[in-house]
């Protein structure tokens, strides 16, 4: 384990799970309101609260840095696959991208940090509820 509560390949992989949903929508090949949609947000997060509850030995912060590195992930694949021309608008790219930066990273945060107080209050009551079976 790290300080971070799991190791640093496991969050980077954490992270990674959730990336293909922004790629495909970014290349307008999946939807909101769709199911595959729903499946590609919701289940990678699950797994996050779940790898966490089982494994971190700080829930918390293993997912505040799992979401911190999605958020550096889903600011590469807009700036990669998002074209500026998509925006009528009189905004410079530059402020634009850097607005979608920005955006993303504090998705990424966000998620992290949401996921994490899940998993650290499910990591609380499975280790209450340990200790109550252990009586």
């Amino acid at each position: 384990m790290t300080r971070l509560g799991l190791p640093v390949a496991t969050i980077v992989a954490l992270a990674l799970l959730a990336v293909p949903r922004a790629v495909l929508h970014d290349l307008d090949v999946i939807h909101e309101g769709t199911v595959l949609n729903a499946v590609l947000v919701f289940v990678p997060l699950l797994i996050w609260v779940v790898v966490a509850v089982l494994h971190a030995s700080n829930p918390f912060l293993a997912l505040l840095a799992t979401g911190c590195v999605y958020g550096l992930c889903l600011a590469v694949v807009h700036t990669v696959f998002w074209s500026p021309g998509t925006v009528d608008t009189a905004i410079p790219d530059l402020v634009l991208r850097g607005a979608v930066i920005l955006s993303s990273l504090f998705t990424g945060i966000a998620l992290g940090t949401v996921c994490g107080v899940v998993a650290w209050g499910l990591g609380r009551l499975r280790t209450s509820g340990c200790r109550r079976s252990r009586r």
